[in-house]
């Protein structure tokens, strides 16, 4: 067990906890005997299982050490909540009740690898650690829970954190880690493969590649993520709509972006474990900015508001959805013809999706419809067929994100896996990836004719690739121009 007695963060000008023999007497009596729930298996243990199998095929008599890191911290002593490192989750089923420093080690065997989770086991009361430490101690935090429990719950081994040192010393050439996921405990390990490896000289090489192939290892979601996807898309929608019940409170309140921000942000704590990114309410010329976090302005009627919002659950699964709206409940003439050509740029991406299509394709079907429509406009120094030439791309000083991203643990989700993986590679089923297209008039724009200045517009679903086609995992939250108004309306 780790030592009771460091508490690091405390200082001698904060309130100190009793050190006295008598008061360490008292506080450690006449406790009545914990039991603990019993667990149930996880849902999603025997898919964390099929997937340790595939990444132990990839590394046969490698050990591999999968940190799920450490807190961070927000600012002096205060910590950001704790999520554990996605490869992590991905590989162990363990969610929001992770604990914090947690380490899952895949230990090679002659037939594949042995797989154990050490974390830190609960501390005695006999110990100070429970009422002195206000990092980790169960006064502070809560109880954390037994190595049996986590075992049975997760369907793995498990063994207390204070292990972890004779594994780290035992460290060799064959050992891999993720390293970004706990970087002091990185530098750990780098200094003893460095002495195993009798060398001043660091080879990363293999870290970099497991990090990518784990990342790859997300591309297909199984039949369990796709499950928590849905649910994740639920709950996104009833964010929406208490946004838009709350509307009057919105309009009226002079930083009326932060009320959104506010109301969905409580539903995604109702509903799961919190937003899977900083939300964005981006109200009038606001839209036009691509990540507007701020969320501090006025929601005022006659504008447009663009809300890009997502819940993620406890498993960390999350969703991303974006929806434009007219604050007063009726698009303008100008808004509704921006609006619905967005609209037509996501339908053609979404018309195309299938098994055996490049990624990229989805951006080239998006990116034609908006040469499209801004050469029409007269906004483009040449025609559409032009301006989609690798050499020109005026149409995109007006929509420069990509159409699509890779979606799940992540909202940015497989980030580090090859480009001809990624980007370059072939769908298939069970890929789940946004379609967002947009259009963003900046406000001073002198290429925009002034009808349209000011005006920002993003149409975001949630893509899944099936056998034969593709399924809009968000088709219930409304997105044509007709239905949001209704939605407004209701």
């Amino acid at each position: 067990m780790a030592d009771d007695t460091k508490a690091p963060r405390a200082t001698t000008n904060r309130s100190t906890t009793p050190v006295s023999e008598t008061f360490a007497e008292y506080i450690s009596s006449d406790w009545a005997e914990r039991t603990e729930a019993k667990p149930r298996p996880r849902e999603q243990s025997p898919f964390a299982a099929r997937r340790r199998e595939r990444i132990s095929e990839l590394y046969r008599g490698k050990r591999l050490i999968i940190p799920a890191g450490q807190t961070k911290v927000r600012s002096n002593d205060t910590d950001y909540p704790f999520r554990a490192h996605s490869a992590f989750a991905h590989l162990t089923g363990w969610g929001t009740d992770t604990v914090p420093g947690s380490v899952l080690v895949l230990e090679p065997t002659s037939d594949g690898h042995d797989a154990t989770v050490y974390f830190r086991g609960p501390a005695g009361r006999e110990t100070t650690e429970f009422y002195a430490n206000p990092e980790i101690g169960e006064f502070w935090i809560g109880a954390r829970p037994s190595l049996a429990h986590v075992a049975y719950d997760l369907g793995l081994n498990t063994a207390d954190l204070a292990d972890l040192a004779a594994v780290i010393d035992s460290t060799d050439a064959d050992t891999i880690v993720l390293r970004d996921a706990d970087p002091e405990l990185t530098d750990t390990i780098d200094g003893r493969r460095l002495l195993a490896a009798d060398s001043e000289a660091l080879e990363t090489d293999r870290d970099a590649e497991l990090a990518r192939d784990l990342s790859e290892l997300r591309l297909v979601k199984d039949d369990y993520e796709i499950a928590q996807l849905r649910l994740a898309v639920a709950a996104t929608k009833q964010g929406f709509d208490d946004v838009i019940a709350d509307r009057p409170a919105i309009i009226a309140a002079p930083r009326g972006e932060r009320v959104v921000e506010g109301t969905f942000d409580r539903r995604a704590r109702i509903e799961g474990n919190t937003v899977g990114y900083d939300t964005i309410a981006a109200s009038g010329d606001h839209a036009c900015i691509l990540h507007w976090t701020r969320n501090d302005g006025a929601v005022t009627p006659g504008d447009l508001i663009l809300i890009d919002a997502g819940v993620e659950l406890e498993s960390y699964y999350t969703a991303d959805i974006t929806r434009t709206l007219p604050v007063d409940g009726t698009f303008s003439a100008v808004q509704r013809e921006v609006y619905e050509a967005v609209r037509e740029a996501a339908e053609a991406a979404f018309a195309i999706v299938k098994p055996g299509i490049r990624f990229r394709e989805i951006h080239a079907a998006a990116m034609a419809v908006i040469a499209e429509k801004t050469a029409g406009w007269g906004m483009l120094p040449v025609s559409a067929e032009e301006s989609l030439e690798p050499q020109n791309q005026f149409h995109r000083r007006y929509m420069v994100h990509g159409t699509s991203h890779h979606l799940g643990l992540d909202v940015h989700d497989c980030a580090q896996a090859r480009r001809d993986m990624y980007l370059d590679g072939f769908l298939e089923p069970g890929m789940v990836f946004t379609i967002e297209p947009g259009l963003y008039f900046q406000p001073d724009d002198l290429t925009v004719p002034e009808q349209f200045r000011g005006i920002g517009v993003r149409i975001e679903d949630d893509i899944l690739v099936t056998e034969s086609g593709a399924e809009n995992l968000s088709i219930d939250i409304p997105r044509t121009a007709d239905d949001v108004e209704a939605w407004l309306r209701g």
